[in-house]
């Protein structure tokens, strides 16, 4: 631990108007985020608290935190996102703060405000920013305040009837989107009439599973468009843009691919984006790391798709370039640290290029389709300029209620290129077996001929067909072989080897890692 880091987490007294130093922290998530955000809180000298639904006993995430509580059954709606189990779990344990990760809780302004009522420290925005900024029809009203150009659209978007009649005035194809969240759900793209009931009614239930939050808002959809996003951090003052990331290789509306810098980003344009961004940030006096998202279209125009009012999935990417610990700058942050504490001397310099992969539990080689299972075999790659996140564990049972991301690989490389080779040396060096995961279609992507080029946008992956492999990379081959060789796998019995047998889970000769 460094001198720094030690002194915040042990220091009494309040340094600077309105700090404080932490006695506890609940982590209200799970998976990586939640292992993620216990690392930074264990670095700082913090104590932690994870929570767990009865489907994650036992998962690694509830491990990685110095205390854990039982929140409620799988399903979402009565556990990750019951704001009263939540609350609650942190009364009982004497927890002072609560970060919320992404997803579930992090992106609610009703939430924030109960922390804050329950005598809480949020660890993100105040409920007011939230409200302006996190909710994607406010974000749009703000956005316009600011000058910031918008997609044409419309908010509250609550019947067939006046969806119809905005789409006809945009004109199609749009994108119908959940005013209360993000991460692509409860997200539809429609491209004629015919399509807009059974749209819309998908776009609302998926909105209200996901956040609580049926309301909906519609979009022109602008083609080809590549997906930039903007990475900031303020202190309700002071704002700080760090860079590009460029996030366009996307399967449904979410990522698979996110780099940094963006080959379709000059420095003008950049400036320009980060200018855009930090009025967004200055206009809701936000204090906390967020994220502004924007189209880019083919003439060079940006538009302002989103803010997301948390730590982003991709968060490691700015990360590896940037030096900074985004968690730690949350936390400081919400402890009243001025924004410099967080950033050192000044905004720093960028280096190299960074590319994340996220390695899900889905079959891309056949729609996408989410996988479950159980674990058999894991081994993550040690290799120099990469950093695997990861929430899963060895003999680990994957549950349907959930979002399918398992891990995410990251590789800083001095150029592009490196980056690129890195990654895809850390991805063949990856063995997963026991369950189908997209490994092969990630190393599909970083050599295809298009990312390459730097050539993707956000129509790229689902506009192809993409064959699987006929070759197991070497690495399953070595884990296969350890697994079929090993004490566990030999005890248990004929049945359960032909069950579990990693050659019957490949599933297609490769499309399992």
């Amino acid at each position: 631990m460094s001198p720094a880091r030690a002194d915040f987490a042990t220091r009494g007294a309040p340094v600077g108007q309105g700090a404080r130093a932490f006695r506890k922290v609940l982590v209200a998530n799970r998976g990586e985020i939640a292992v993620r955000v216990c690392r930074t809180l264990k670095e700082m000298g913090i104590p932690s608290v994870t929570v767990y639904s009865d489907a994650d006993r036992g998962a690694p995430h509830v491990r990685s935190g110095d205390e854990s509580v039982a929140i409620g059954p799988a399903p979402p709606a009565q556990s990750y996102l019951n704001a009263q189990a939540i609350l609650e779990a942190a009364r009982r344990v004497g927890a002072d703060a609560i970060h919320p990760g992404y997803g579930f809780l992090s992106e609610s302004a009703i939430f924030a405000k109960q922390c804050r009522d329950a005598g809480l420290t949020f660890i993100g925005p105040s409920p007011e920013s939230m409200a302006r900024l996190g909710d994607k029809s406010a974000a749009r009203r703000t956005a316009a305040e600011c000058g910031v150009p918008c997609v044409p659209g419309a908010e509250g978007v609550d019947s067939v009837e006046r969806a119809l009649g905005e789409a006809d005035r945009v004109g199609y194809p749009v994108l119908l989107k959940a005013s209360g969240g993000g991460g692509g759900r409860g997200m539809r793209l429609v491209r004629a009439r015919d399509e807009m009931p059974a749209a819309l009614e998908a776009a609302r239930r998926e909105a209200g599973s996901a956040f609580g939050d049926e309301r909906l808002l519609l979009e022109k959809y602008v083609h080809p468009a590549r997906h930039i996003e903007i990475q900031i951090l303020a202190d309700g003052r002071e704002v700080a843009a760090l860079g590009e990331r460029e996030c366009s290789l996307q399967r449904r509306h979410q990522k698979l691919i996110e780099e940094s810098p963006s080959v379709a980003v000059a420095s003008s344009l950049r400036e320009a984006m980060q200018g855009a961004a930090a009025s967004l940030a200055r206009a809701a006096s936000y204090a906390g790391a967020m994220t502004v998202e924007f189209l880019l279209g083919p003439d060079g125009t940006f538009y302002f798709l989103e803010v997301n009012t948390r730590l982003q999935v991709e968060h490691p990417v700015t990360e590896m370039r940037s030096g900074l610990d985004l968690v730690r700058a949350q936390i400081l942050i919400a402890a009243g640290r001025p924004l410099g504490e967080s950033l050192g001397k000044g905004t720093p310099e960028l280096r190299g290029h960074a590319i994340e992969a996220r390695l899900c539990a889905e079959d891309a080689y056949q729609g996408f389709l989410p996988q479950t299972g159980k674990i058999l075999l894991l081994a993550w790659p040690k290799a120099d300029g990469s950093r695997v996140d990861t929430g899963i564990a060895e003999g680990q049972t994957l549950h349907p209620y959930y979002d399918s991301l398992l891990a995410k690989v990251i590789a800083l490389g001095r150029d592009r290129e490196d980056a690129r080779a890195k990654l895809l040396s850390a991805l063949r060096g990856t063995a997963l077996l026991g369950v189908v995961t997209n490994q092969s279609f990630l190393i599909d992507l970083l050599e295809d001929a298009a990312f390459r080029q730097g050539e993707t946008f956000t129509h790229t992956v689902e506009s192809r067909e993409w064959q699987a492999p006929k070759e197991i990379p070497d690495a399953v081959l070595a884990a296969a072989a350890t697994f079929l060789t090993s004490p566990k796998a030999a005890g248990d019995g004929e049945e359960e080897t032909d069950r579990y047998s990693p050659w019957q889970r490949l599933g297609g000769w490769g499309r399992t890692p």
